[in-house]
């Protein structure tokens, strides 16, 4: 199964920071395996250290949506790259708003 994320730019309002947060697609958010695996992918990556790989900082829920908090990365787009899968108007949708009490806040 493809799926295509919604990843936003978004401020840690606790360490004062930008990160990338990454949402699964409200359609397949509540699909227990597609959740399993995303907590996985969460979990690999976090073992990980290396410059070519984002720092993962944390997982978890904001109103029912499962996300990723990760290093966010200033640059050039990977389109801009030439990496062959674009990222089109259609897999867009406005960011969630975080609670009040979450530490997150988005990048206006």
């Amino acid at each position: 199964m493809a799926v295509v994320w919604a990843v936003y730019k978004a401020e840690d309002t606790r360490l004062h920071r930008f990160v990338a947060l990454k949402f699964l697609p409200p359609d397949i958010a509540r699909d227990p395996q597609v959740l399993a695996r995303f907590e996985r992918e969460a979990q690999a990556a976090s073992a990980l250290n290396h410059p070519n790989i984002c720092t993962i900082y944390d997982i978890g829920e904001q109103d029912g949506q499962a996300f990723i908090a990760m290093e966010f990365l200033d640059g050039m787009a990977l389109s801009h790259r030439g990496v062959s899968r674009r990222v089109t108007e259609s897999t867009w949708r406005p960011a969630p708003r975080p609670a009040a009490t979450s530490g997150w806040q988005k990048d206006i």
